[in-house]
């Protein structure tokens, strides 16, 4: 496979392969706790590397503090992470197994990005994104925060996660230079169309998360097993990542595993290319 396929975009300072790695998935259950065997997950972080990914995903609450850890045990030199660029996020507490909650609190969101940088090994982030707005702080506060992280060097360049076109553009007119957004988008579920096309616009980074999620589009029978006929060899999921790589030249990727072969599966994504016809006939099959 060929990395450089997926296509390029400037991160954290560096230009990074469009198709990333995201490291939630090499903790334990329901994003609580270790993995059942760690030394896979340093397997799989290291692996994603030699493959050519230059963009990993992580977050403090993942685990937390799991994955953070292990990025650094797989992947730092010494030194930092070389050519590779590692987002995390913060703006979450975590209370046990699936359970979230948002605290945008500036002291708080001050602590996380700290602690980020000690878990990972740097003296800066090359993209810290909040997790969440916290709708229980004044939002303007949370942005004054994360202005705050550039102006200070905590951290190269700052995202959003979850938000609307609307609060990207307040957290711009609060002088936040917004670099990436991250929220659920896949061939099934296209809810931040709009969002995704400001992005574009703009030139802000769009990282979907559960991006290999395609749901009836996947079926037996379903466009994506149509297509994959023509395609020999290719997979759905393949194919799920390819359209989304196609659709903008701003998205960026990041889907996660905790196994070395799926992992390599979901790279040998940036090979596939649609045709025309296969590429529209996905975008109408919502």
């Amino acid at each position: 496979m060929t990395l450089s396929n997926s296509g390029t975009i400037d991160l954290g300072g560096k230009s990074v392969h469009r198709l990333g790695f995201g490291a939630m998935r090499i903790t334990g259950p329901g994003v609580w706790g270790p993995p059942s065997s760690p030394d896979e997950a340093i397997r799989v972080l290291r692996r994603s590397v030699e493959l050519g990914v230059t963009f990993v995903d992580t977050a403090d609450s993942y685990g937390p503090d799991v994955s953070e850890n292990l990025i650094r045990d797989a992947l730092h030199d010494g030194t930092g992470y070389g050519d590779v660029v590692i987002a995390t996020k913060g703006g979450f507490t975590r209370q046990g197994p699936n359970i979230w909650q948002a605290v945008g609190r500036p002291e708080y969101l001050r602590q996380c990005i700290l602690m980020s940088m000690r878990r990972l090994g740097v003296e800066q982030i090359d993209l810290w994104q909040l997790h969440r707005i916290d709708p229980l702080v004044p939002r303007d506060e949370q942005f004054d925060v994360l202005r705050s992280f550039v102006d200070e060097g905590l951290a190269k360049q700052v995202g959003l996660s979850e938000v609307s076109v609307e609060e990207v553009k307040a957290a711009q007119a609060a002088g936040v230079p917004v670099a990436s957004v991250q929220n659920r988008y896949n061939l099934g579920d296209r809810r931040a169309e709009d969002l995704l096309d400001y992005c574009t616009e703009q030139g802000i980074a769009f990282i979907p998360w559960a991006p290999v999620d395609a749901g009836t589009l996947a079926r037996p029978g379903g466009p994506l097993e149509s297509i994959a006929k023509a395609h020999p060899g290719t997979t759905t999921g393949q194919l799920a990542l390819a359209w989304l790589l196609q659709r903008s030249p701003v998205m960026v990727p990041i889907p996660g595993t905790s196994s070395v072969t799926h992992l390599e599966e979901n790279l040998a994504a940036a090979d596939v290319k649609l045709t025309e016809d296969e590429y529209q006939s996905l975008a109408k099959a919502v």
